[in-house]
């Protein structure tokens, strides 16, 4: 483990360029290239630019820039500032094309910034049709390509704006059911459907591919009871405007129109029971009573429509297979199985689709039946393998279970998972009404943090939480009568921190080197050709450290947590590297409305 720090003080003094809200468009002196097919499928490859959420559709977040490297970092300072003025956990990474910056900003705000200085180009203003959303203020970021710049909103719209003025070119509405979700249904529950599916928020930053934009909504499933027609909680019936359990999905939209074109639950219809098996497909036994599950297959044949599963983290892309990888969420109602019998498919899963049609191709479930909260939330990686003599085309993705997991991309076979990044007790234990207390928590193991990717090394880079979670059973009244709750509380006499982990992908899974830090770690990972690792913390530290031994090189204290992605990019002769400092609410770290860029001083 390594401890201590170098600090460099945060000085309000700064000059900061930008913060002021100058709404006007600036006309730029020269059109800027339209981002086309050829040039999204060469992001981050040796570019001076960030134009995807993963710099490249491998996910990798790996940097080709190397001016600020382990010899020079020391003399890395603040460049500019820019502050949005709003409020709420800022998430967003920035993005960076052609001199300008993209970023979204805390209630689906986008701004356009010279990338060099911060002055602002032009500023859109999003209007929301919902007096009051379900997703709260935060976002993790924007898309760019064809002349656009995509956000998908916590109003559950996917929005297109014109990249050179911010102007809106077209938006679609993607919180709306389908024909199969209403197939069987009778009118009242049609229109009670209707009206919850409505105010479904999209957060990931979406995936602009072959003419496409690809985005999936949150806040399908709630861990405590819901049931959309009949239901109750603890003997009351909900009201008609309690937000209910619903059913995640990804869908894709013509990325000139905003036609919708295909459209993958992550709950899946029909029958979503699975093999319904008591073991993990990696070997770990699950406390499941599969008699008792499949006498109620029938009498619960509809729990789908209410099965959850959100869809958290902007997907991976192979263009030669023509996949993407989605990590998807948890099964709904999580703390009342017995309303959800069967393996719950797609839940907690890393599935690959069919990009062109939305079919699913293959699917790993990492926790069937799932009570604990082990959703897959982290984005999936794309890389090559040495595996039995072969090399393989891998598909990697961190779960909150602790574990790395690692995959070939072709037909979802396991090729290994990593040493445990964070502390494992009690896993997979059932609740009991005195409480189980286990780590992994509900959090993870690994959240929706982006994780990073060294090409030359083939390291992996981890940013882990270990803040243990205590499940117990609380008997109260369901549909049916007396029915087992299972309760997920915080363990607060349970110490937490923070790992950052170098995972060897060429050693099966090994950890090479780890950073033990005071809070867990929410945001995601940077890694850099200059041998190094970029890493924010709640507390306001935002850090590099040595790629091959985890020494930390630099750190400086932005004044507010720091819970977003950072990025990496070049303007003329000088690079560098930006990062949002905004804090993140539930866990409780410092807020700020700042986006920091950095430099080598001169």
């Amino acid at each position: 483990m390594n401890s201590g720090r170098t600090e460099m003080t945060y000085a309000k003094q700064i000059a900061i360029s930008g913060c002021c809200l100058f709404l006007g468009a600036i006309a730029a002196s020269a059109q800027a290239p339209i981002i086309d097919n050829a040039r999204l499928l060469e992001a981050g490859k040796g570019s001076d630019d960030w134009i995807g959420f993963g710099n490249g559709y491998a996910n990798q977040r790996f940097s080709p820039l190397n001016q600020i490297n382990s010899k020079t970092v020391g003399k890395l300072t603040p460049r500019w500032i820019y502050q949005h003025g709003g409020k709420g956990s800022y998430q967003a990474q920035p993005l960076v094309a052609d001199g300008v910056m993209y970023v979204s900003l805390p209630g689906n705000n986008i701004v356009a910034l010279a990338a060099d200085t911060g002055r602002v180009l032009w500023r859109y203003e999003h209007k929301s049709r919902l007096k009051k959303t379900r997703g709260g203020p935060a976002n993790r970021g924007a898309a760019l390509g064809y002349g656009f710049v995509y956000e998908a909103t916590n109003d559950g719209r996917l929005i297109a704006l014109d990249q050179a003025t911010g102007k809106i070119a077209w938006e679609a509405l993607v919180a709306q059911p389908i024909a199969e979700d209403l197939d069987g249904l009778s009118d009242a529950e049609q229109k009670t459907l209707r009206a919850n599916v409505d105010k479904l928020p999209a957060k990931m930053a979406p995936l602009v591919y072959d003419g496409k934009v690809i985005v999936g909504v949150t806040s399908a499933g709630y861990g405590i009871y819901y049931n959309i027609f009949s239901g109750t909680r603890d003997g009351k019936a909900p009201s008609g405007k309690t937000f209910l359990g619903l059913r995640g999905f990804v869908a894709a939209y013509d990325a000139k129109t905003g036609k919708e074109l295909w459209r993958w639950h992550s709950a899946k219809g029909g029958n979503w029971s699975g093999d319904l098996t008591d073991v993990t497909r990696d070997g770990v036994k699950l406390p499941r009573d599969l008699a008792a599950e499949r006498k109620s297959l029938a009498k619960h044949s509809d729990a789908w429509r209410i099965g959850g599963t959100s869809m958290w983290s902007t997907p991976s892309v192979d263009p030669e297979l023509g996949l993407i990888f989605l990590g998807t969420g948890n099964a709904s109602p999580n703390d009342v199985t017995d309303l959800r019998p069967g393996d719950n498919l797609y839940a907690n899963s890393l599935v690959a689709v069919d990009a062109k049609t939305g079919e699913t191709k293959w699917y790993y479930q990492q926790v069937p039946q799932d009570v604990w909260g082990y959703d897959v939330a982290s984005t999936s990686v794309l890389f090559d393998v040495a595996h039995k003599g072969a090399r393989v085309p891998a598909v990697g993705i961190a779960g909150k279970t602790g574990w790395f997991y690692v995959h070939d991309r072709r037909d979802g076979r396991l090729l290994f998972k990593s040493d445990p990044f964070v502390p494992q007790t009690n896993m997979f234990k059932a609740p009991t009404p005195e409480g189980v207390t286990a780590a992994p928590g509900s959090w993870g193991g690994a959240s929706w943090s982006p994780v990073s990717y060294d090409p030359r090394s083939g390291l992996v880079f981890v940013a882990g939480i270990h803040k243990p979670t205590k499940y117990r059973t609380e008997i109260g009244e369901g549909p049916d009568g007396p029915t087992t709750f299972i309760l997920t509380e915080i363990a607060k006499d349970e110490q937490t921190w923070g790992t950052l982990t170098a995972i060897d992908t060429r050693a099966g899974g090994k950890l090479r080197w780890q950073v033990k830090t005071d809070q867990p770690l929410i945001g995601g990972v940077l890694a850099t050709a200059g041998d190094l690792v970029f890493m924010g913390e709640g507390d306001g530290h935002f850090s590099a450290f040595g790629a091959k031994d985890g020494k930390q090189l630099w750190t400086f204290n932005t004044g507010a947590g720091v819970n977003a992605p950072p990025v990496s990019y070049n303007v003329g002769d000088t690079q560098f590297v930006a990062v949002a400092a905004g804090g993140h609410g539930l866990l409780g770290y410092s807020s700020g409305n700042a986006l920091i860029a950095f430099s080598l001083s001169k």
